[in-house]
């Protein structure tokens, strides 16, 4: 159905505003916005993503007061007259502008549609059958998720174009970090004593070493012989020499590998992204992916990092990972990712190279946060268990292909 005007029902889950659009491709958008509620900046954002997505639309807002039935009803009088050609989005809304709208509705006898997230299709309402079953084919990237929520991507930690080169090192690196679970902290904690950087910020990749060095608060750390030798074994380092109870030599294969272990997080990050690429489930998958929340006003910047963040159509996953136990605050501090760049549609997991206990796990039950811990690691089911959390949380997906 050519669509000309679309008028969609402003909401909170930014998910809901952008569907619509995304299908319809109209010539403008009216969007129907809670007084009071709506970003001062939404428009702009709303402008920004689209450009971003290629999708040209001319945007108008119109501002109501959702407690008075009657000033929403003569808007919609006023709005569905001067666009005869106009289609009603009710995917999204407050109740009582959705009420309002129906109203509207039934006096113009205007085209309304609204989307199935169960079917992942569009449906007709009245006067729309062309419409009627319409899949929702759209594939977003873990940018696109944080643009339509007002935000942005900066860099992370990790430049993801170049993970590829690496992808035979991630598994073995994860069997390393398995072996040594209990002593990666201290493994870690040595490794960055012996190879810290120069004061102009420089490194050099070839280490030489004390086998005993102070760590924090004044504890000794003596060379983990055993880890090393396994890293060299893996190729990350090279060239190893020790010389027990005097000094400890070895190279980095590259400053990437060096960053990788000088830091306690990077392993079971890199294992969690591997095995989301490995499932065939995704179109995007990311590791460290940062979102500013204020898009780009560098004045008042406010960011997070997402571990390891893919997308399945339009369905974004935040998965946190952690190599300790977890903690109520990583919790939450998910669940809040989630419900504000992802909406409704999003689904988490949060995963621990801890045997999670009950108070976790109950707490992520009412976060609906899906857990993955040690027995699940260890067992080598992480794949599988991403497969079952998807197929849980999805009932049919696009019909594009995911990345391989």
């Amino acid at each position: 159905m050519e669509t000309k005007t679309l008028v969609e029902l402003y909401d909170e889950r930014p998910l809901e505003n952008v569907l619509g659009v995304e299908i319809f491709h109209p010539e403008l958008v009216i969007y129907v916005c809670p007084e009071g509620t709506t970003p001062s900046n939404a428009k702009a954002q709303l402008h920004q993503y689209f450009l971003h997505r290629g999708i040209q639309t001319r945007i108008r807002f119109v501002h109501v007061n959702i407690y008075d039935t009657q000033a929403i009803l003569r808007v919609f009088r006023s709005i569905l007259p001067e666009y005869p050609d106009a289609v009603l989005d009710i995917t999204g809304g407050t109740d009582a502008v959705l009420f309002a709208a129906g109203l509207a509705c039934a006096e113009e006898q205007i085209p309304v549609v609204t989307y199935s997230r169960i079917r992942n299709r569009f449906y007709s309402i009245q006067h729309a059958q062309s419409v009627h079953g319409v899949p929702c084919d759209i594939s977003l990237s873990v940018e696109d998720c944080f643009l339509m929520a007002g935000g942005s991507m900066r860099k992370g930690r990790v430049d993801n174009s170049i993970l590829f080169r690496y992808m035979d090192d991630y598994d073995p690196f994860f069997s390393v970090f398995l072996k040594y679970r209990g002593q990666w902290d201290r493994i870690v904690s040595y490794i960055q004593r012996i190879s810290p950087a120069r004061d102009d910020g420089s490194y050099s990749l070839d280490i030489r070493g004390d086998y005993t060095v102070k760590g924090e608060h004044g504890a000794k750390l003596t060379a983990p012989e055993e880890a090393l030798r396994d890293l060299e074994k893996i190729r990350m380092i090279c060239e190893l020499q020790i010389v027990p109870d005097e000094r400890v030599s070895f190279c980095f294969r590259d400053s990437q590998i060096r960053a990788w272990l000088r830091d306690v997080g990077s392993v079971l990050e890199l294992y969690v992204y591997k095995a989301c690429l490995d499932s065939g489930l995704f179109h995007d998958v990311r590791t460290s992916a940062v979102v500013d929340w204020n898009g780009d006003d560098r004045n008042h910047p406010v960011s997070n990092e997402l571990d390891v963040m893919c997308t399945r159509g339009i369905t974004p996953v935040f998965i946190s990972c952690k190599t300790c136990a977890i903690r109520t605050e990583a919790l939450n501090e998910l669940a809040i990712l989630r419900d504000r760049f992802g909406g409704e549609m999003a689904q988490a997991a949060i995963v621990t190279a801890e045997i999670a206990g009950a108070s976790a796990r109950n707490r992520a039950a009412e976060l609906n946060i899906r857990v993955i811990d040690l027995n699940d690691l260890q067992g080598g089911h992480l794949g599988s268990c991403i497969q079952r959390f998807m197929k849980n949380n999805q009932s049919e997906f696009p019909d594009s292909e995911p990345i391989r």
